[in-house]
């Protein structure tokens, strides 16, 4: 064999050799051992996006207990949010949606000369009167308690001005509407097996 060729062989196999003991030696030198217990393990609990959504859900206040130390004075100025749709005063007209005057216990889609949605009076067949607990409801948030309302009004979120708007709508009737009793346990004001709706009072059709 040409010795050009031994000695070519020679330097490939000794680049070789010195390739393999280099990586041999950084293995020993850079190898860690895998921890027996990971150091920040996170464990994904199953159901907590669930649970997170649950918790987000309002929970509905009984308005009743509210309504004994509601005032009234203070429920004027929350229907300024109702007054672009709604009259108040006695024989008022209908706008947007039909005179307030005496709704508190008044029989559901009932005012003359409005015409109602077909939700609200598919509501009406199995809810008789608005109710101080269907018109806290409603108010809330008029399209869940009422599908297929035309009503497009957000809704009064807070319990305290819900509470001080329905005192102040009460007051609007040749006679008021007796206050229910405040001790008395939350209970669904639907009747026919519905449970919690509310009336036409901000905006309501």
């Amino acid at each position: 064999m040409n010795s050009y060729v031994n000695m070519g062989v020679g330097a490939f196999l000794g680049t070789v050799f010195v390739l393999m003991s280099v990586s041999i030696a950084s293995e020993g030198i850079f190898h860690s051992e895998v921890p027996e217990k990971e150091g920040f393990a996170i464990i994904a609990e199953e159901g907590s996006s669930e649970a997170a959504g649950g918790a987000a859900e309002e929970v509905e206040v009984d308005i009743k207990p509210l309504l004994a130390g509601a005032d009234a004075a203070a429920g004027a100025t929350v229907f300024k949010k109702c007054a672009s749709c709604h009259t108040s005063e006695k024989g008022g007209p209908n706008k947007v949606g039909p005179n307030l005057w005496g709704v508190v216990d008044r029989p559901i889609a009932s005012h003359e000369g409005f015409s109602y949605s077909a939700g609200m009076k598919t509501f009406a067949e199995a809810n008789k009167t608005w109710t101080y607990d269907h018109l806290s409801f409603f108010i809330e948030a008029p399209k869940k308690h009422v599908p297929g309302t035309a009503m497009g009004f957000a809704g009064v979120k807070k319990p305290d001005e819900r509470a001080n708007l329905i005192a102040w709508l009460r007051e609007q009737a040749d006679t008021p509407v007796a206050l229910p009793d405040a001790s008395a346990a939350a209970t669904p004001a639907a009747e026919g097996g519905a449970e919690k709706p509310a009336t036409e009072t901000a905006p309501a059709q």
